[in-house]
């Protein structure tokens, strides 16, 4: 489970333009809790560790404790503004949770044992096809990541989802079908030379069938 952070926040009042610019060059990052149906509440964190926390790459799917005043709300990320010119981040929304809440998060998928498949020692690579998985997860327990296990792979094997464990009450939000999460795929290589040789074979069997309506035609 992934650990939850405490993030210092301060209450901030519904102001112009400039005072949030204001705040903004204060080094201070305009944000709002909202949800659990209670009044949205506006808040302003340091920039320095919004930022920090952003660039983990796990921001959006981490729950984290904003402290305002002594008093505690527990929240995850649900959208981050950016300077459309300078790409620094200039607002932040929070979801609050509530107890017992249940979430839809993206968690990142990490394969582990590549030197046991078969198919990438045998010269396949790893294609990648999603590297996050849509989730549904309770808020008081979102994994860190999942982890997959290459081991006994050969080339040309699919990894999908019902091949992959994942913990007590986290489940897939894609539920129609048993989608794709990588393949053991042939090097670009025999890839190519196979494309090459089913174009040839396309080839041959075009001339063929050309050459026996030809003769067909003139013996009409």
């Amino acid at each position: 489970m992934a650990e939850t952070h405490t993030l210092a926040a301060e209450a901030r009042e519904k102001g112009s333009k400039g005072a949030v610019r204001s705040l903004r060059r204060q080094g201070r990052v305009p944000a709002v809790i909202y949800g659990e149906k209670k009044t949205p509440e506006l808040i302003h964190v340091s920039y320095k560790e919004i930022n920090a926390l952003y660039q983990t790459g796990t921001f959006m799917s981490h729950v984290l404790d904003v402290e305002i005043g002594g008093k505690k709300e527990r929240v995850i990320p649900r959208d981050v503004q950016f300077e459309p010119v300078r790409d620094f981040i200039i607002h932040v929304d929070f979801l609050r949770l509530g107890k017992n809440a249940t979430i839809v998060v993206n968690v990142p998928v990490h394969f582990h044992n590549h030197d046991a498949s078969p198919g990438i020692k045998g010269g396949g690579v790893l294609n990648i096809v999603r590297h996050e998985l849509e989730l549904s997860c309770p808020a008081d327990a979102i994994p860190e990541q999942i982890d997959i296990d290459l081991k006994g792979y050969e080339m040309g094997d699919s990894i999908h989802i019902s091949a992959v464990t994942l913990p007590a009450k986290v489940t897939p939000t894609i539920t129609d079908r048993d989608f794709t999460i990588a393949t053991i795929a042939a090097p670009a290589a025999v890839v190519s030379a196979d494309n090459e040789a089913k174009a040839e074979d396309k080839a041959e069997g075009d001339s063929e069938e050309a050459g026996e309506a030809g003769s067909s035609e003139k013996e009409d």
